[in-house]
């Protein structure tokens, strides 16, 4: 059992120094770390749990540990487990060296010195020399995995907190490595942040769930002093406060929260309070920083800053224009000798005003403060910082961030003028690795993984020699077989867009004029995309002829391996390709075993190029095809053993029952028979079968047609033998395969086989599990059977959590065994003991192929939209037929031309023969028929499209109904702008609400109404007669410019009554002043006889004491006793009624006011028809006068389109038509333009007023009409004038001259009419919109008071509630009070 050994790991091994041997080190007489008390619980002011009495007083019951005891390494660390009789030994796998890194890990960086860092990689602690790139390890003690490191202040220690269950915190001495502290108890799975205080007494530390235990440690004594769950959520982090020692803090999911350990009457404990915030939207925290005056800065999930103070946010920080200080999460706050620094996710560092930032305060409501950072630091394109340590080289600070896109960057944050730019000192994969594969001739390794990049390692030398850069990330990746590539160059490696690519590996060094640099190159050969998702498998034919491809688009395509990788075709499969596998040289036939993620599995055998047709599809439809859909039988395997064991538990109570019996008869006793009941047992489980089929994880073969698979899900747990059935006929569907065997696999329910992989000899099988460990079986017999398969090795090496092992291979000479997993890390292990392996062994580069200098670049694929070979073959198959149906059509054309052609001789032949012998046109139609017959298909396709469009018709109706009664109809009165004509003023209306009938007529005004608002509509009813005088003087003054216009010229009598009223004004003027400077020295005067503040009238004294005397109390309303009558109070129902009537009262208002703009409206519409009528006879009357003594004719006024939105909603099928044409007419828009086109169709459409060119263009063509007729009538009487007499007479001339007069005073008048009538329009609208602006200061008045009763009304519900609650009980302890006085009678 793997269960058991497990246990053994979490505590200190058997072979750990006894107890004896510890006193001579440690003088420990008690060591109770597991009596901390519960009774403090998780309150929010003091959560805390109680120490125990020996913890309390530590010099009654313990001795400290001595300063010089270092526990052994080799005792702690965690081994590899081994089944007894196995035969397997325990150095199978000796660890050589970790490629990976962890960098989506929180704080997986640790810098010890200036040449040592420290991160975590699955179960090990590695220790990377900046100078040699030289790894040390430091593995888990108990083999769950590793949950954080933190470095002690002083840099002499280190921590590290695993994972698992129960796991150890590790203290170890630097350098040494030594173990020198485990503190045990703290957590109940994992350890996930931990931070020393400043001067190194104390440890704090998180754990995960489900406990998220705070605990501090005097961690040399291996001792808890406080602890306390820190919240209900995943926990980021803890840190102590640098300035007050009793100050911790800790943040995580959608909280931050602030710690005290305090001194109360009952001991030291932790009080800890959560941080509100209120009205800032809730956020992840991963970062923050304490400041010396208790305040905390802390980031949010969208870049801006929290200034925390008391448990609440006192601002929020932003850059100026409230853009956020960073693009993202806030991923670190350092507080470093006065400055501020904050790490984002954007990849910036930013230098703030510490300063500016810890005195800030909120300006306005959004609580928001804008600062631009002093100095920042952009690192590089695509980096995502998550972490950085700060470690001084040479006198000076450098800084080490983890970038959680795969690299280690070194920075130099002193921002001067010699400030070095910042330096990537590693680069690693981000996230899983997808696919690794070994070469098959020398010590190379190729990785690939979603980070867009293909690597290249030696894991002889231990380092990376390449790098290749893509679009689009791996999926899946493989090398070349030897029988493919002698010189092993060649890898191919799928994408996550559909794309496989063949690169070469090659030594640059083999180029001409190109120096050797010990590292590998790689280039594009060539790129191909089969498939339209993600590659998810590769595979090469035993004989190298072949190359399969899978995918997630459930397709197998076939390459013939070539120079060029010529396709064969595809199949499709019922599910997205999880595998794939060749047969082995031991089959007679070469086959090609599918397997699929939804639990298919199928075999073909291997296409012969050039065999199957593709012309017109890549398809194999005639391959054979043979299937297995894997039906569980796992409950039944359950259910089998328990029928088993109940069983054999009968048989056992039955023989020991009959024992029993027989040994009563030995002793003499006789027996009496008693019918026992048989005790009821549980009913048997019944069958289960998962809805979801449980995905396959992998699978091979064992002999021709037959496989193991192992499945992942509820069929876990098993290696399952399959073999495919005989019977092809059935739909793959409905088929239900089991397998004919079945091997349990020891602890792999919940953790199950993800790889397998067999060693060249076939010696080992290694297989991949989940919670990243590996086990190794030993294959005596090379075959798989259930005792070959009972005893293993076990060793834990990727993470316990998410480091799912996703490859395991071996070199080619199975010296060596490489593993990668979910968690980014690649291991490397040498086989048997490392003394086995040559030292000699070298990894040889291939050289370039030759001319590969001159080699034209290959043509890559780039656009993830692109076209995969099949879409390009049927694209073409699609261009070709249509291609042929427009030569088909064409030749039906130019025959149709050729008959009309003949058609309109014959017509022509037909016309020039004798009227007698020509035929009718009717009689060229052969059949009336046919033409009936071509009507009624055409109404038939009418109909039958307007049966299809019927619903959707309907819909497109019920759905314009819907948007009306939404939008429209629930509105009383629309925004309409009026607009002036001679200005730039305008007046709109409120946009309102309909308000039912029922609720503006049911609430009638109160009494109290008229006193509550009088204040609010006080100021318009004094104004209102100046304003009506006003008005009339306007419209007088206008009266008077029009009656002006009617005058000829100013007369005599004019010009003296106009002298006689300035004269009268200025009289009237000198008057006033007159008056004011008299008012003024009365105001003088007055002032001077004022008394003192001081003084007190004894008459008012005197009448003040008999008031006193005579006069009752009345009190007023700010004493403290009085109390408010009982008709005067205010309760909920009379708010309500008070803010209902404010409400219909404002709508009243604004509806009279609407109804004054809607009127103004109108009177410009009829202004704009008069002026119409104005100019078109003003045009008859200059089609009298010469050109020279025409005035210019006045412009007509024009109505805005949002002076009349409802002709926005006006339409009819012209102009839907209209719009149709200029939709489609329009070019599709490459990006986002000003207006959408949609919009703009929509103005110009059927919502579009008429334009003033188009009314100006129709009035001048009616005026020119009218022009043309005037003129044509004098002309005539010209005409006849000229006919009659040559010369006119002095009459006649007289007669014309008056007629001339006449005509130019008719012009001057009219055209000072129109000004007139423009002038007035103006005026009125001028004067109502000074008037609205009065009521919009009214009505936000209005709206204010409405506001701030409502909040009464919100405080009245509250305090009625305990108002009843009280009476409530009031009226309990009367009724409790007259019970008792009833009993005492």
């Amino acid at each position: 059992m793997e269960a058991a050994p497990e246990e053994n790991k979490t505590s200190l091994p058997e072979e750990s120094p006894t107890a004896e041997e510890e006193e001579e080190d440690m003088e420990q007489v008690e060591s109770d770390h597991g009596s901390i008390g519960a009774e403090g619980g998780f309150e929010e002011q003091d959560n805390s749990e109680e120490l125990s009495e020996a913890q309390k007083n530590p010099d009654q019951g313990e001795k400290k540990i001595s300063e010089a005891f270092f526990y052994n390494y080799e005792d702690i660390r965690s081994r590899p487990f081994v089944m007894e009789n196995s035969g397997i030994p325990v150095n199978l796998l000796t660890l050589k060296h970790s490629f990976g890194y962890d960098c989506t890990r929180r704080a997986n960086l640790l810098m010890m010195d200036s040449q040592t860092l420290l991160y975590i990689a699955g179960n090990y602690v590695v220790l990377l020399d900046l100078k040699t790139k030289s790894h040390r390890y430091v593995r888990s003690s108990g083999g769950g995995g590793i949950g954080f490191i933190m470095a002690h202040p002083t840099k002499q220690y280190f921590a590290v907190g695993e994972k698992g269950r129960k796991p150890n915190l590790i203290i170890y001495d630097y350098p040494s490595l030594r173990p020198y502290r485990i503190l045990r108890g703290g957590t109940e799975e994992a350890y996930v942040f931990g931070d020393f205080k400043h001067d190194g007494t104390l440890l704090a530390s998180i754990g995960s769930s489900p406990d998220y235990m705070l605990t501090i440690w005097d961690w040399k004594q291996e001792k808890i002093v406080l602890r306390s769950k820190a919240f209900s959520q995943d926990v980021y982090k803890v840190t102590f406060s640098a300035d007050n020692e009793e100050q911790l803090t800790t943040c995580g999911v959608g909280h931050i929260r602030f710690w005290k350990m305090a001194l109360t009457f009952t001991g030291l404990k932790l009080q800890g309070a959560l941080g509100r915030f209120g009205k800032t939207a809730v956020s992840d925290i991963i970062g923050y920083v304490e400041l010396p005056d208790g305040k905390v800065i802390s980031g949010t999930e969208w870049g801006n800053l929290l200034l925390w103070e008391g448990g609440l946010i006192k601002v929020e920080v932003c850059r100026g224009e409230r853009k956020p200080c960073h693009s993202g999460p806030v991923s670190q706050l350092i507080l470093e000798e006065g400055e501020l620094f904050t790490v984002g996710k954007d990849g910036f560092i930013r230098l703030w005003n510490f300063e500016t930032i810890d005195a800030a305060d909120s300006v306005d409501d959004t609580g928001l403060l804008e600062v631009e950072p002093m100095n920042e630091l952009h690192v590089g394109k695509n980096v995502s910082l998550s972490f950085m340590s700060k470690i001084h080289d040479s006198g000076q600070a450098f800084w080490y961030a983890q970038d959680t896109n795969g690299a280690i960057w070194k920075l130099d944050l002193t921002f001067s003028n010699m400030t070095q730019n910042p330096e990537c000192l590693f680069t690693f994969h981000s996230g899983k690795i997808e696919a690794m594969s070994v070469s098959p001739i020398t010590y190379l390794l190729a990785t690939t993984a979603l980070d867009r990049s293909v690597r290249i390692y030696d894991f002889i030398s231990d380092r990376q020699l390449g790098e290749m850069k893509f679009k689009q990330g791996g999926t899946a990746l493989t090398w070349a077989p030897r029988v493919v590539n002698p010189k092993g160059s060649l890898i191919i490696v799928g994408f996550e867009d559909g794309v496989f690519r063949i690169i070469e590996v090659y030594d640059p060094k083999g180029l001409p004029l190109i120096a050797g640099t010990g590292s590998a190159e790689l280039n594009l050969k060539k790129a191909l995309k089969p498939h339209a998702a993600a590659v998810t498998a590769l595979a090469y034919e035993r004989n190298g002829a072949v190359l399969a491809t899978g995918s997630k688009d459930k397709t197998v395509f076939f390459f013939a391996v070539e120079d060029e990788y010529e396709p064969i075709g595809f199949i499709c499969v019922p599910g997205p390709v999880q595998a794939l596998q060749w047969s082995p040289p031991s089959h007679a036939q070469s086959t090609l075993l599918i397997l699929c993620e939804n639990g298919f599995v199928l075999q073909v055998p291997a296409p012969v190029p050039n065999e199957h047709n593709t012309a017109s599809t890549y398809q194999l439809k005639n391959l054979p095809m043979q299937y297995f859909h894997f039906y569980s039988i796992k409950s039944r395997i359950k259910l089998e053993e328990e029928i088993s064991l109940r069983e054999k538990k009968r048989e056992e109570n039955k023989k020991a029952k009959l024992e029993s019996i027989r040994q009563q008869q030995e002793m003499g006793n006789k027996i009496e028979e008693e019918a026992e009941e048989e005790p009821e047992e549980e009913p048997l489980p019944s069958i289960y079968i998962p809805e979801e089929p449980s995905p396959i994880l992998c699978g091979f073969y064992s002999a021709p047609g037959k496989f193991w698979l192992s499945l992942g899900g509820y069929d876990s747990g098993f290696l399952y033998h399959c073999e495919f059935s005989h019977d092809d006929q059935e739909d793959p569907e409905d088929r239900k395969d089991e397998p004919f065997e079945v091997i349990p696999m020891e602890d792999t329910d919940n953790n199950p086989i993800h790889q397998i992989f067999f060693c060249t000899s076939r010696v080992w099988m290694f297989c991949g599990m989940q919670n990243g460990s590996l086990r190794a079986y030993s294959l005596q017999d090379k075959d798989l059977s259930a005792h070959t398969l009972k005893e293993y090795w076990s060793f834990s090496v990727h993470d316990n959590d998410y480091g799912q092992i996703r490859g395991i291979c071996s070199s080619y000479d199975d010296k060596f065994l490489i593993t990668c997993g979910g968690d980014g890390n690649i291991f490397t292990f040498n086989v048997l003991s490392p003394e086995d392996v040559q030292k000699e062994l070298k990894a040889k580069i291939p050289s370039p192929r030759s001319g590969l200098e001159k080699a034209k670049a290959a043509e890559d694929i780039e656009d993830p939209n692109t076209y995969n070979i099949e879409e390009v073959k049927q694209k073409k198959e699609y261009d070709r037929k249509m291609k042929e149906a427009e030569e088909k059509k064409q030749k039906k054309r130019e025959k149709l031309i050729a008959l009309r052609h003949e058609f309109l001789l014959l017509l022509q032949k037909n016309e020039k023969l004798p009227k007698h012998m020509q035929l009718h046109r009717e009689q060229f139609e052969m059949d009336r028929k046919i033409f009936e017959e071509l009507d009624r298909q055409t109404a038939q396709r009418i109909q039958l499209v307007q049966n299809e469009l019927a619903w959707e018709h309907e819909k497109h109706s019920i759905g314009l109904q819907k948007l009306r009664n939404q939008f429209r109809d629930s509105l009383e009165f629309d925004t309409v702008v009026v607009h002036a004509i001679q200005s730039n003023h305008q007046i709109s209306t409120y946009r309102l609400l309909a308000m039912s009938h029922e609720y503006y007529q049911g609430k009638e005004r109160p009494s109290w109404k008229r006193t509550v608002l009088k204040q609010a509509w006080k100021q318009p009813e004094k104004k209102q007669i100046s304003i009506e005088s006003r008005r009339t003087t306007i419209s007088e003054g206008e009266e008077e410019i029009v009656d002006l216009t009617e005058v000829q010229k100013p007369t005599p009598h004019y010009i003296e009554s106009r002298r006689d009223k300035v004269r009268r004004s200025v009289e009237k003027s000198d008057k006033v002043k007159a008056k004011i400077m008299k008012r003024k020295a009365e105001w003088e005067e007055l002032y001077k006889s004022k008394p003192s503040d001081d003084y007190e009238n004894p008459k008012d004294v005197e009448e003040i004491k008999a008031a006193q005397e005579n006069i009752g109390c009345y009190k007023l309303k700010s004493a403290p006793n009085y109390r408010v009558p009982e008709q005067e109070l205010m309760n909920t129902e009379k708010k309500v009624t008070q803010l209902t009537s404010l409400e219909v009262l404002i709508h009243k208002r604004k509806v009279n006011m609407n109804n004054e703009i809607m009127s103004l409206r109108d009177f410009k519409v009829s202004v704009i028809e008069e002026i119409k009528c104005l100019v078109k006879e003003l045009k008859c009357i200059q089609a009298a006068l010469d050109l020279p003594e025409c005035l210019p004719l006045p412009l007509i006024p024009q109505l805005h389109p949002d002076e009349v939105p409802e002709k926005k909603f006006e339409y009819n099928a012209d102009i839907l038509l209209k719009f149709k044409e200029d939709q489609e007419a329009k070019p599709k828009p490459q990006g986002q333009l000003e207006g959408s086109p949609s919009s703009y169709s929509f103005r110009q459409g059927f919502l579009r007023a008429p334009s003033i060119k188009e009314v100006d263009f129709m009035t001048q063509a009616a005026g020119a009409h009218q022009m043309k007729t005037a003129s044509s009538v004098v002309t005539e009487q010209q005409r006849v004038s000229e006919t009659e007499k040559a010369e006119p007479t002095e009459i006649e001339l007289e007669i014309l001259k008056r007629e001339k007069i006449k005509n130019l005073y008719l012009q001057e008048t009219l055209i000072k009419k129109i000004n007139a009538l423009v002038i007035n329009f103006d005026a009125e609208l001028r004067f109502l919109r000074h008037k609205k602006l009065k009521l919009d200061v009214q009505m936000k008045n209005a709206e204010l008071r409405y506001v701030t009763w409502y909040e009464e009304l919100l405080i009245m519900k509250n305090f009625e509630k305990h108002e009843n609650l009280l009476r409530e009980r009031i009226t309990t302890l009367i009724g409790e009070q007259e019970a008792m006085q009833v009993e005492k009678m």
